[in-house]
C-alpha cells in the first residue's frame, strides 16, 4: 500500500521526460525524509531551509537537490546522524533501502549525511527513465549548520504526504536574506540562485535584514568587519554582482531543474532582467 502512495505521487507530476521523472522521484522521496524527520524531535531544536524549502512549502517552480537545515540554537555538538537513524525503518515501508553514510570533517560546523537507495527503481513504474542508468540510485544530502547566524525568523509548516506532520522552517524573509548571503559570498555563479531571486523579488518578500548582517560578518568577504547590513548597501552590492555575471552560463545550470516548458525563459537571462528584478526590491 505504501508503495502504491510513491507511485500515485509520481503520476501526479505528470512528467515529460526523464529528467523530470528522477527530480520527481528525488523530491517525494524528501518529502518521506521530511515527514520520517517531523515524527521524532529533530524539528524541536532544527529549521528546515534552502530551496527544497522554498519548493515543498511556498511554491518555488524550480527542483531542488540538497535538503538543508540549520539549528535554532548553536550546539558544536550537535550530531546530525544521531536524528536520522530510525529514517531506514521509516523509508522501508515506501519501498526504500536506505543506506546512510556519514560525510563529517572533524571541528566542521557544517554537519553532513548522504541517503543512497538502490531499490525504489526496481519496484514501482516508472515512464522515461532507464533504471540501469542514473535513476540506478537515489542520492540525497542532508546539510546542518550547527553555528548558524543569529536573527533567523521560522514559522511551522504541514506536510500531508506520505502521512501528515509539521515541519519547522525559516520564514520567507530569513530564505530570502539567506540567499542574498549566497549571491553575494559564494565563491562561484549557481545560476539556481539567481532563478531564486527572482522567485523572491518577483513575489515581493521581504529581507531579514538582521540575519543577513550576522550571515555576512560571520562569513564571506565581509567576515570580520561588523558590517551593518541596509537596503542600500545590500542592492550596491547586489548591483555590482549582476554586472559582473556571464548570464548565458549561468542560465544553463538551471535547464534541467525546470520543465521543458519553462526552459525558454532561460534564454532571456541577462544583465538587463537582473537589473529590473533588483529595481523592485530596491523600490519597496
Amino acid at each position: 500500500m505504501s508503495i502504491q502512495m510513491i507511485q500515485q505521487r509520481l503520476l501526479s507530476y505528470n512528467c515529460k521526460t526523464d529528467i523530470e521523472e528522477q527530480q520527481a522521484i528525488r523530491e517525494i522521496t524528501q518529502e518521506v525524509v521530511l515527514a520520517a524527520l517531523g515524527r521524532g524531535d529533530f524539528f524541536k531544536q532544527a529549521l528546515f531551509q534552502g530551496g527544497t524549502c522554498l519548493r515543498i512549502f511556498y511554491g518555488l517552480n524550480r527542483f531542488s537537490e540538497d535538503m538543508d537545515f540549520i539549528l535554532r540554537n548553536a550546539n558544536p555538538e550537535y550530531q546530525l546522524k544521531d536524528h536520522i537513524k530510525h529514517l531506514t525503518d521509516e523509508l522501508a515501508a515506501y519501498g526504500y533501502t536506505i543506506e546512510i553514510t556519514d560525510r563529517n570533517k572533524a571541528g566542521a560546523t557544517i554537519k553532513k549525511v548522504f541517503l543512497k537507495d538502490t531499490s525504489l527503481g526496481k519496484v514501482i513504474d516508472v515512464r522515461h527513465t532507464n533504471l540501469t542508468g542514473s535513476m540506478a540510485k537515489i542520492r540525497i544530502k542532508l546539510e546542518i549548520d550547527t553555528n548558524p547566524p543569529a536573527g533567523s525568523g521560522h514559522e511551522l509548516k504541514y506536510l500531508d504526504f506520505p502521512f501528515v506532520s509539521a515541519v519547522a522552517v525559516q520564514d520567507k524573509p530569513s530564505l530570502f536574506a539567506g540567499k542574498i548571503h549566497a549571491l553575494l559570498c559564494r565563491e562561484y555563479i549557481k545560476g539556481r540562485d539567481w532563478y531564486d531571486f527572482i522567485w523572491y523579488t518577483s513575489n515581493r518578500v521581504e529581507v531579514n535584514y538582521g540575519f543577513l548582517s550576522s550571515a555576512i560578518n560571520q562569513f564571506g568577504p565581509w567576515k570580520g568587519q561588523t558590517i551593518t547590513i541596509d537596503k542600500a548597501w545590500m542592492v550596491q552590492e547586489l548591483e555590482r554582482k549582476i554586472n559582473s555575471i556571464h548570464w548565458k552560463q549561468a542560465a544553463r545550470d538551471v535547464h534541467r531543474f525546470v520543465r521543458t516548458t519553462e526552459q525558454p525563459s532561460l534564454n532571456v537571462w541577462s544583465k538587463e532582467l537582473f537589473l529590473g528584478q533588483l529595481s523592485k526590491l530596491a523600490n519597496k
